[in-house]
């Protein structure tokens, strides 16, 4: 089982910049691009396009503008959420709205419309998003995990990607993965492992291997033959797979792991009755 504690920390990271309307929808409005966290180093392209005015009532306006989010990192983020401000010319805010994006691979950008509602003409964007106390956004920062393997020494891949050798820590990011375990002599296994936003350092997870039903062949072609090996000779191997006896020659196989079995004692021969023959 994993052990998990669980500290939330969040700070606001915010944008503030200047917010132009067109006057009709003939006029070509410059879009707003923010880059998240910063220019040097941005995980977040967030691109607003030109603002249009959708309805007027009492004093509150509903507005609209296409969005292009595209995520400049290395990494896949699993969910990103973002806050937008509406705030008039002397600061104060008029309106906000959510924009949310998930699954977005490196590289990858997806177009999302935005709606928002302002009680007065809003004169600025802010943009605000939630990250650690490292500045590093929730969904990409990565939480240290001991993994443990019984017995030790096991191979271990996160996402089909080898990490090394077990016990070792492994920084993982927010989300689900796959770990996935295999040692000479032990059946290869896999488990599921869930990181949570709000996970602490400090957990661990043990995975106990079992153990080879069959004996294996590895030959040098990469195959792998699963069954009872029968004999091994200077110039041949013969093993049982599926209840069929196959030979193959010795330079055919690279490697043999051989199951330990239980010698099961074997009862003695019965005496012969001997008949006499009456006299």
């Amino acid at each position: 089982m994993m052990k998990r504690r669980r500290l939330a920390i969040a700070l606001c990271f915010a944008f503030l910049v200047p917010l132009t309307f067109a006057k009709d929808k003939k006029d070509a409005a410059q879009p707003i691009i923010l880059l998240w966290p910063d220019q040097n180093n941005p995980t977040l392209r967030v691109t607003f396009g030109r603002f249009t005015q959708l309805a007027a009532y009492n004093g509150q306006l509903s507005l609209e503008s296409p969005v292009l989010i595209e995520n400049m990192s290395g990494k896949r983020i699993p969910e990103a959420s973002l806050t937008v401000y509406m705030m008039d010319k002397d600061g104060v805010r008029v309106g906000s709205g959510m924009l949310s994006t998930s699954d977005l691979e490196p590289g990858q950008q997806v177009r999302v419309a935005f709606q928002v509602f302002s009680v007065g003409i809003p004169a600025s964007l802010k943009l605000v998003a939630r990250n650690n106390l490292s500045g590093v956004p929730t969904s990409l920062r990565t939480v240290p995990l001991k993994v443990i393997s019984v017995p030790p020494a096991a191979n271990l891949k996160v996402d089909g990607r080898d990490v090394g050798i077990t016990p070792i820590t492994v920084p993982m990011g927010i989300g689900n993965h796959t770990l996935s375990f295999s040692k000479e002599g032990y059946a290869a296994g896999s488990t599921p492992v869930d990181i949570k936003a709000d996970e602490a350092p400090g957990g661990s997870i043990t995975f106990e291997l079992g153990g080879l039903a069959e004996d294996n062949v590895e030959l040098r072609d990469g195959s792998v033959l699963k069954g009872d090996v029968l004999s091994v000779s200077m110039t041949q191997v013969e093993v049982r797979v599926n209840g069929k006896d196959q030979t193959y020659d010795r330079n055919q196989v690279r490697k043999i792991i051989l199951v330990q079995r239980e010698s099961v004692p074997q009862a003695s021969p019965a005496p012969s009755a001997t008949t006499l023959a009456p006299k």
